[in-house]
């Protein structure tokens, strides 16, 4: 295999997880329940992840996300067709801590970690938010489980994400695609500017 077959298959695949730390689908709903209610209108983005291109991933304290790169230097830049309604992923920071009961957060892959409701009833697509100077949008994409999630964190926590009467609670994330640029870092407020 050549240097650039590693990285693509690091690419393509990422980190592996640790099928000892996968929860139960019953500890996981029971995690779910002893979470607080998060933020409607004003959270904060607590976590920037970048993936690089040899599978590792880098956590900057701040980035500027651009309508033509999303979070630079991110995979989203390496995968042609670019679609900007994928632009960049998001999830809740305590759903993710709960599903990765231990593991690094950057197995996810998602690039932002925010501090905010962000189910279909509270962040319908269309909705606008503000994310430190940048401004975003809610796109319909659906952002699901696969097969490398539940590589890293279990089959029962892709049933947890991907069930279909929880499927609008986006326990798995969302899409936001960049209308204006701007600089964002960990602690930088995110606020619901509008609701379709």
């Amino acid at each position: 295999m050549t240097e650039g077959e590693t990285e693509l298959k690091a690419e393509a695949y990422g980190p592996e997880g640790d099928p000892s730390k996968h929860l139960s689908l019953a500890d996981l709903n029971a995690g779910l329940e002893s979470l607080a209610t998060p933020p409607r209108d004003r959270g904060t983005l607590t976590l920037i992840v970048r993936r690089l291109p040899n599978g590792e991933r880098e956590t900057p304290e701040s980035a500027r996300l651009t309508l033509e790169e999303g979070v630079p230097g991110d995979g989203w830049n390496r995968r042609p067709p670019r679609d900007p309604g994928a632009q960049t992923t998001v999830i809740r920071m305590d759903i993710a801590e709960l599903i990765a009961a231990g593991q690094p957060l950057t197995h996810f892959g998602d690039n932002l970690f925010v501090d905010l409701d962000i189910t279909a009833a509270s962040l319908p697509p269309g909705s606008r938010v503000r994310v430190g100077e940048a401004l975003v949008e809610v796109t319909p994409l659906p952002h699901n489980g696969c097969r490398k999630f539940k590589g890293r964190f279990g089959q029962d926590a892709l049933v947890f994400v991907s069930a279909p009467a929880t499927r609008p609670e986006n326990r798995r994330g969302i899409h936001w695609r960049i209308i204006e640029a701007g600089e964002v870092a960990v602690g930088s407020p995110v606020e619901v500017v509008s609701r379709p």
